[in-house]
């Protein structure tokens, strides 16, 4: 059987995106996001935790970030986990592990000069905006009077 490797994640932007273009042509963005809950300890007292996320995001997606991510903007963003080992100069092996992003939708929120986000995805040439967030489906059309006379029952 195989495994999963999935990663979804909603959280704020604790800075702008550090993008770089490469001499290959690929841009790569990274920033990091917080994600935060709370909870009642068994003493009663409220506490909350952030959690701090490492974001990476290639080509399209890069650009997207690039473009309109802000410091503070609300972002959800779903991947997988990717992990580097590497020596550091002093010989020491190090390990990173970040989210390489597959699909981003900007849900506004502080920063934001938009009311609404927009839904992106690096399987796209030039990641391209696709139903906004906020819009709900609409999987049924508007009846009319013929359509609710030829009901079967």
């Amino acid at each position: 059987m195989a495994g999963v490797n999935k990663v979804i994640l909603i959280g704020n932007l604790g800075s702008d995106p550090e993008v770089r273009h490469l001499s290959s042509g690929s841009v790569v963005a990274n920033f990091n996001i917080a994600t935060s809950e709370s909870y009642t300890n068994k003493n009663g007292e409220k506490v909350s935790q952030t959690e701090w996320h490492r974001i990476e995001l290639w080509d399209g997606l890069a650009k997207v970030a690039e473009q309109y991510l802000k410091k503070g903007q609300m972002v959800y963003v779903e991947g997988k986990l990717k992990t580097e080992n590497w020596q550091d100069s002093d010989g020491n092996n190090r390990t990173t592990t970040r989210v390489r992003g597959l699909s981003m939708t900007m849900l506004g929120g502080k920063g934001s000069n938009e009311s609404s986000g927009g839904e992106y995805e690096n399987n796209m040439p030039e990641s391209k905006p696709q139903q906004n967030a906020s819009q709900p489906k609409s999987d049924t059309l508007p009846q009319t009077q013929d359509e609710e006379d030829d009901l079967p029952f």
